[in-house]
């Protein structure tokens, strides 16, 4: 992994930020079975969690055997509303993590703009991240595509080179490794270690601990 200086970290918001990735399963798991198309608990982990909405649609197109209408979604967004608004929490140590870091950073979700002001609402995240959202529906592709994290770094003025994402899901570790950016892979939800590792990768599985990584790999 390089050793210059981060001068900006770009962290996910699903997984990352806040502990929602385990309501979606469920309210997937929910949706999917409405629709006649039940997905395992472990199947929606592996497919769902970090998609974008597109690749979602594509997955759930290609089980189903036809192919949805624009907005299918819609009729099902009060269930993660309701679920979210009963018991979404920050990840456990952000708020400190956040409190510590001196390098500038920013959110990139492949989450819609209102969907992450939802959850940073919830979480009183918001005051972290004003004026620093991005979403992937700002791009012409969401992740694995390297697109959002380089709108991201392009918009700051930061060079990909001089980034580092933390991310939770394979599909954000590759969009970040495809910009050219270093990845912290955090393995502390869902997704096991073993997904997220590769190139240019630091896996940890506490938060707490990533200021002193970035140091740590910055005087490497």
């Amino acid at each position: 992994m390089p050793s210059n200086p981060v001068e900006l970290v770009i962290f996910d918001c699903d997984g990352v930020l806040v502990d929602s990735e385990p309501i979606y399963v469920e309210v997937d798991a929910v949706i999917m079975a409405d629709m006649g198309v039940p997905f395992t608990e472990a199947e929606i982990i592996e497919h769902f969690v970090g998609s974008s909405t597109e690749t979602y649609t594509a997955i759930v197109e290609e089980r189903l055997g036809r192919p949805l209408e624009k907005g299918w979604h819609q009729p099902y967004e009060h269930l993660y509303e309701a679920a979210f608004l009963d018991r979404l929490t920050e990840v456990d140590g952000i708020t400190e993590t956040l409190a510590r870091l001196t390098t500038p950073f920013c959110l990139a979700s492949n989450s819609t703009h209102d969907s992450i002001r939802r959850s940073l609402e919830i979480t009183a995240l918001t005051p972290h991240f004003e004026g620093r959202v991005f979403s992937a529906t700002d791009v012409p592709r969401g992740k694995p595509a390297p697109d959002l994290f380089l709108h991201a770094a392009a918009t700051l003025g930061v060079a990909p080179a001089d980034c580092a994402v933390v991310e939770d899901s394979p599909y954000g570790v590759q969009a970040a490794r495809a910009a050219g950016m270093r990845v912290f892979g955090y393995a502390g939800g869902l997704i096991p270690a073993t997904r997220l590792q590769g190139p240019n990768t630091v896996i940890f599985d506490d938060m707490r601990s990533l200021p002193d990584l970035l140091t740590a790999r910055s005087l490497a």
